[in-house]
């Protein structure tokens, strides 16, 4: 979804997003972890999403997290996401296996699946 359609997009009324997931990606620029929305949600992918890099540096680029937001909106500005409950922010259960993947390299089979 193109950033010009977010004033037009319904989602983004209101102010409270709950179980928003978010990938970690290292941003090269400021040598850290930061998080951005993915693709496959009510709300645009790619926006970004503030919270505490202590909560997301344990864990390597590419792991889902899912959190509760608030939509921040400055003028001029790219609109994007804080994370609200912020001790609360876990890895999401529901990509798991992918990020059993990510921490294990992507050749890793889930146990469930390994043949004997």
């Amino acid at each position: 979804m193109q950033l010009s359609l977010v004033d037009e997009v319904p989602e983004l009324s209101k102010s409270f997003f709950l179980d928003v997931y978010a990938e970690a990606i290292l941003d090269a620029n400021q040598s850290r972890m930061r998080l951005e929305t993915i693709d496959g949600q009510p709300i645009p992918g790619n926006l970004k999403v503030s919270c505490p890099k202590q909560y997301i540096s344990k864990f390597p680029e590419g792991t889902i997290y899912k959190l509760d937001t608030k939509l921040v909106r400055k003028e001029g500005k790219r609109p994007y996401f804080i994370a609200i409950n912020r001790k609360n922010v876990r890895r999401a259960m529901e990509f798991f296996e992918y990020n059993l993947k990510v921490q294990n390299g992507f050749d890793y089979i889930p146990p469930t699946k390994r043949q004997a």
